[in-house]
């Protein structure tokens, strides 16, 4: 089987980024003998296409086409669908062609199914998983860290892009929450940022760097309004520290009892939760991109099987689409 894969998200620093690269790798890892893996958004002499984010979906594929779903919170704020005009209901149909789709967990998948329609029978549910490079670091690794950053020794911590204000990421009146312990923000800032103040930005780090950021914080705050999966919370925990985080249908599905939940847009009671937090955290749910990538060919074989069925005519499947949605 050769399977083209759409790499150009892996160069970006965020959840979609990190989810191309791990994936592509475990991919080529646990691939078998005769399968292929080629990095492609052009996918001719494919036998199946992967695009691992909504964006990457094409409305006429040559090829049975898999697409990943991190989260559909755009498809809750309709403001953004006036901004970008037709574009959002371009990429869902593209969406809804799909032989198969892949979400990080059951909440997305319940989203999909609502927002878009979808068979759940077309939907396969892949757990991400922390890379391989998060692991609990020793305190000499963390102390050179914390010194490179000029770090506090104990603080707490928020991990994501901040390129630019995302209202389902409150940084700023997090940032304006009274708290007793520091604050650090983990990922690449935009000039909005500067604003700021009483908070220690690193700007973009290593994985490395990383994963060591992680062994020295107190806690990690997860205070997202939507969530797909919640990574970060993961690798924190990979790296031995506890986090508090919103209390979401995503989040209380990837992390049980593994994390305090408090409840959505309580910022005062999440900083407190976490402020209250002891180690040693538990561990993170035992799933690895190794068994992502496994399961990940099942469903490229699911799709290849598929492909009588995804190849009639675009035009009369359009018509039926619409004839739906209206």
């Amino acid at each position: 089987m050769r399977v083209a894969f759409d790499s150009r998200p892996s160069s970006e620093t965020g959840g979609i980024g990190r989810y191309a690269r791990s994936l592509l790798c475990a991919l080529r890892s646990t691939k078998a003998e005769r399968s292929e893996i080629v990095e492609t958004h052009r996918p001719r002499h494919a036998d199946v296409f992967h695009a691992p984010w909504m964006q990457g979906a094409i409305l006429r594929s040559p090829c049975p086409m898999v697409v990943t779903l991190h989260d559909l919170a755009a498809l809750k704020r309709r403001s953004e669908h006036l901004r970008m005009a037709c574009m959002p209901h371009l990429r869902h149909l593209a969406v809804q062609r799909a032989a198969r789709v892949i979400v990080p967990t059951k909440a997305v998948a319940a989203d999909a199914v609502a927002g878009l329609g979808l068979d759940e029978r077309r939907i396969s549910i892949i757990p991400e998983a922390p890379d391989p490079a998060f692991y609990q670091r020793d305190a000499e690794h963390i102390s050179a860290v914390q010194k490179r950053f000029g770090l506090p020794k104990s603080y707490l911590l928020w991990v994501g892009s901040m390129q630019r204000p995302d209202p389902r990421k409150p940084i700023a009146k997090l940032v304006a929450t009274r708290r007793e312990m520091p604050l650090v923000l983990v990922g690449c800032a935009g000039p909005w940022t500067r604003e700021l103040s009483g908070v220690t930005l690193t700007g973009k780090v290593s994985d490395d760097e990383l994963a060591a950021i992680y062994s020295g914080a107190h806690a990690l705050l997860l205070p997202s309004a939507e969530e797909g999966f919640g990574l970060p919370a993961v690798e924190a925990l990979a790296c031995g520290a506890p986090v508090a985080a919103f209390d979401l249908p995503a989040l209380r599905e990837v992390l049980h009892d593994r994390a305090t939940l408090v409840e959505p847009g309580d910022l005062e009671g999440l900083v407190q939760a976490a402020q209250g937090l002891r180690r040693p955290a538990p561990k993170p749910p035992r799933w690895s991109w190794e068994d992502a990538g496994r399961a990940t060919w099942q469903v490229y074989h699911q799709a290849f099987a598929s492909r009588e069925a995804v190849c009639l005519p675009v035009r009369r499947r359009s018509r039926e689409k619409l004839v739906e949605t209206r």
